[in-house]
């Protein structure tokens, strides 16, 4: 970890505090709810060495800018944040990986943008289009998502914040979490606007009726079997619209993947983008 650059990046009018470490082709790493770049960290010393990892804080999380206004928060806008973070380091096309909110932002991307990329890699988000449909069907996953329809209501981030992060921290800090990780995540937590941020991204889900979900790009879907917020029949139906996909599944894992099988994660995905 001490091999890391540590940056601000401008980019579609805000900055993003972006981590930079290894070398080879580029492979940019986003982060979910309520992360922050930290979320790879166990990642990194398994990849730095074949891919140059450009890791960022995504807008309204730890250090990187948090606008104001749930308008600032729509996906488009975030699919504009990652365009231009590869643009400002001259990326070229890239491959591109997504965790949680860091996924669906990538599936976006991945729709709008596929000329940039050559491969997607999601870890536990689902595609919008089966997320809308299971959501409306599935009495499991409708409780199971009951944390979402919280978020939306008026001030939620107090109860995300009071008694020290306790909500936070029981739906958050498996097994896998040391003592450490604890202190980082906690530490991003606490900066101003922080959580509000995180919340935004809940509350400026649009219909997606915009978007048609096609994926182009050559796919590789992650997921930890254990993931008590998104099911696993949130898999199916996924190669209707993605037309190159591969699925890995965890069975031990959470939805916290990149905590709990760094390694399971980092070999499928050297595995996938050098196949």
């Amino acid at each position: 970890m001490n091999e890391i650059e540590e940056v601000f990046i401008e980019t579609n009018e805000i900055k993003l505090h972006t981590i930079i470490v290894g070398s080879g082709e580029p492979l940019i790493l986003l982060h979910g709810f309520p992360e922050f770049w930290y979320c790879w960290s166990k990642v990194i010393p398994f990849l730095k060495d074949d891919f140059k990892l450009v890791i960022p804080d995504m807008r309204g999380y730890n250090l990187s800018d948090k606008p104001e206004g749930v308008e600032n928060y729509k996906a488009e806008i975030l699919v504009e944040d990652i365009k231009g973070l590869c643009e400002s380091l001259n990326l070229g096309r890239f491959n591109l990986a997504g965790h949680d909110w860091g996924g669906a932002v990538a599936w976006i991307f991945a729709e709008k943008y596929s000329e940039l990329l050559k491969k997607l890699i999601i870890l536990n988000a689902p595609h919008h289009k089966i997320f809308q449909k299971v959501l409306r069907t599935d009495k499991e996953q409708q409780k199971a998502s009951n944390y979402m329809f919280e978020f939306l209501k008026p001030n939620s981030e107090k109860f995300i914040i009071e008694n020290d992060y306790k909500a936070l921290k029981e739906a958050v800090f498996t097994k896998s979490f040391t003592d450490f990780d604890k202190e980082k995540y906690i530490e991003a937590w606490s900066q101003p606007g922080a959580i509000v941020g995180g919340v935004n991204y809940y509350r400026a889900i649009t219909s997606f009726n915009e978007w048609k979900g096609i994926i182009e790009t050559p796919t590789l879907v992650l997921w930890g079997m254990n993931d008590i917020a998104l099911r696993p029949q949130l898999l199916e139906g996924l190669s209707d619209y993605v037309k190159d996909l591969r699925i890995e599944r965890n069975e031990e894992s959470s939805h916290w993947i990149t905590h709990d099988a760094p390694e399971f994660v980092s070999s499928k995905i050297r595995e996938f983008i050098q196949s």
